[in-house]
């Protein structure tokens, strides 16, 4: 067994992430994908991020019809500061877990040896670096940290324009999974 794990805000989840994940896990030939939404993200410390049971509900609602993807809560469940060490340490003690496949963006790459204990985070894990859209990839520094590449499609759609479109009263329709955006308008998030 290989398990993706895909973590993130998910403020709100949006088709970027579905299409980046589906890529990941085809390229990769991964059993599964998990998402994991953050309780509070560390490199966000200031953001004001939508309640947990919000997110966690929404991104459950997104990975809905695909039965690669699948939704765990530890982080909203555990609260305080989410750290990517912490919740691989768990998973790795799982025997249903397998080999953890870490995906994170290509933006993440640059501030990953800022994270709370990165050398563990590779002992714990496979770290797959996701293209991003307008960045440079050296893949020299991924070497270095024992990363490799998963080149996915550069969809530019973000949790933050979303946001602003939704307190704009702009349509959000093929940005999200219309579940998503159902549950959006149904709970009044990012209103104005």
């Amino acid at each position: 067994m290989t398990t993706g794990i895909f973590g993130g805000t998910f403020d709100p989840p949006h088709l970027g992430h579905l299409i980046v994940a589906e890529c990941a896990r085809s390229e990769l030939q991964l059993d599964r994908v998990i998402f994991i939404p953050a309780s509070l993200p560390p490199h966000k410390p200031d953001a004001a991020v939508t309640l947990g049971t919000h997110r966690l509900a929404m991104t459950r609602l997104a990975v809905t019809g695909n039965t690669y993807f699948a939704v765990d809560d530890r982080e909203i469940r555990r609260g305080g500061i989410s750290y990517t060490v912490e919740t691989l340490q768990e998973l790795s003690q799982e025997p249903q877990s397998g080999e953890l496949v870490l995906l994170i963006g290509q933006d993440n790459m640059r501030d990953f040896s800022l994270w709370k204990s990165p050398e563990r985070i590779l002992e714990l894990s496979r770290v797959v670096v996701l293209t991003r859209p307008g960045l440079e990839f050296k893949s020299q520094s991924a070497r270095r940290l024992a990363m490799t590449l998963c080149e996915v499609p550069e969809i530019d759609i973000s949790s933050r324009e979303i946001r602003a479109r939704v307190r704009e009263g702009r349509s959000i329709r093929y940005l999200v999974p219309d579940a998503v955006a159902a549950y959006i308008k149904q709970n009044n998030l990012y209103g104005r």
